[in-house]
């Protein structure tokens, strides 16, 4: 309703950062450096697509640049030294490992992902996923018109296979005793690279729009850490992560237009999160975003006593992190647009008194809000939704315009 924000920013944390990793850190890594192959592919994508806007706003996933040569460096001691190294990171044959990330011969060259529902063009037999290839009149690669699209069943198959068996391989811990010199191995499970590497398709379907993709490899991540949490004894690890995948979850489906598994998905994202400690912002953050898209759905179903109830509960949650935590200007902002989604629903409801009252209190936090120079960001947006408070008093008959804060 107030401030929009895109449907593939759930969080601006990875859902998958403090999972255990070869390196101990986030298993998610994105090169920023793409090779020259694919840079032309991008320019034939943006010259040849019709009609297809892109979703802005930022990855859930804090993407990082390619590995400095000192990681560069130890990758390589941890092949050489198998025998005294303690664990040796798994090698993915087609390069899809936590590390680094290249197209290979099963990702689509439009949305850089791995393939989805395979579609092969005729003449020319380049392949790309289905929602991506339908937008295009002629093959982005070569340029030759497409004068009929057919689906590749087999090659589907390879990719699903590789999917499901991705990450599955096993990484090797020395258990110190040694047999004929060597010291023995016993093996461990790294399902969590496979999450983060579904999560790393996902959003790259969604920076290009296949919606059907990012839905499938998000379906089979909230699978994976499910299945977690029916062994681990690490649950708030996984409910963190298990709730910001539902959120992402839910954005899909509503991009689709299925309001009530989006509905379903958001509510049990709330579920997870609200299990956790209200300590890290970023996910009462989700948390409170996940809220009000389930208002936000009632409200467009005519639903208003429902709709301001779930805007309540995200209300409540944000007095909460701006009474802990005063000092952090973000807090504040998210506030102001809370106040004001509940004051939109009480003025359709009949109570302009009371929605003129919550309007004002959202004025009057975001004018006592002083920001450094630094947060040029963050102003702008206090700018605006300052200045939309403004035309809500001025107006009264104004709706508030979508949002997912």
């Amino acid at each position: 309703m107030l401030i929009g924000e895109s449907l593939s920013n759930m969080s601006s944390i990875c859902p998958f950062a403090k999972a255990a990793s070869a390196d101990g850190g986030c298993p998610m890594k994105h090169e920023e450096n793409h090779s020259q192959q694919q840079a032309k592919c991008d320019d034939n994508v943006d010259r040849k697509s019709h009609g297809s806007a892109s979703i802005d706003g930022g990855c859930p996933v804090k993407y990082e640049g390619d590995h400095n040569k000192h990681q560069a460096e130890c990758d390589d001691k941890a092949d050489t030294k198998t025998n005294d190294s303690a664990v040796v990171s798994p090698k993915c044959p087609f390069g899809y490992d936590s590390h680094t990330f290249k197209l290979g011969p099963l990702s689509c060259m439009i949305c850089q992902a791995l393939l989805y529902q395979s579609s092969k063009c005729l003449p020319c037999a380049h392949k790309f996923c289905k929602a991506c290839i339908s937008r295009f009149k002629d093959c982005p690669l070569c340029g030759a018109d497409i004068e009929k699209i057919e689906a590749d069943t087999d090659l589907q198959v390879t990719v699903d296979r590789f999917i499901n068996g991705h990450a599955r391989i096993k990484r090797v811990n020395a258990d110190g005793q040694e047999v004929d010199g060597q010291k023995n191995v016993i093996y461990g499970d790294v399902s969590m690279e496979r999450g983060a590497f579904l999560l790393q398709q996902a959003m790259r379907a969604l920076r290009a729009q296949n919606m059907e993709s990012a839905k499938s490899r998000l379906s089979l991540c909230a699978a994976d850490i499910r299945e977690q949490l029916q062994t681990s004894d690490n649950t708030s690890e996984l409910c963190s992560q298990l709730g910001a995948v539902l959120g992402m979850l839910g954005d899909c489906c509503r991009a689709m237009g299925d309001t009530g598994s989006a509905v379903t998905c958001y509510e049990e994202s709330v579920e997870f999160l609200s299990k956790l400690p209200a300590e890290d912002l970023e996910l009462i953050h989700t948390l409170s975003v996940s809220l009000n898209k389930i208002g936000d759905l009632r409200y467009y179903d005519g639903d208003l006593k429902s709709a301001k109830a779930y805007y309540k509960q995200s209300l409540d949650v944000r007095r909460n992190a701006v009474k802990e935590h005063p000092n952090v200007s973000s807090q504040v902002v998210d506030l102001a647009v809370s106040l004001a989604k509940v004051a939109d629903v009480d003025r359709s409801l009949g109570s302009e008194d009371v929605a003129v009252d919550g309007f004002q209190e959202a004025i009057e936090c975001l004018e006592s809000l002083k920001l450094d120079s630094n947060e040029a960001g963050l102003e702008q947006r206090r700018c605006s939704v300052l200045d939309f408070l403004h035309g809500q008093l001025a107006d009264k008959h104004t709706p508030v315009s979508d949002s997912s804060v």
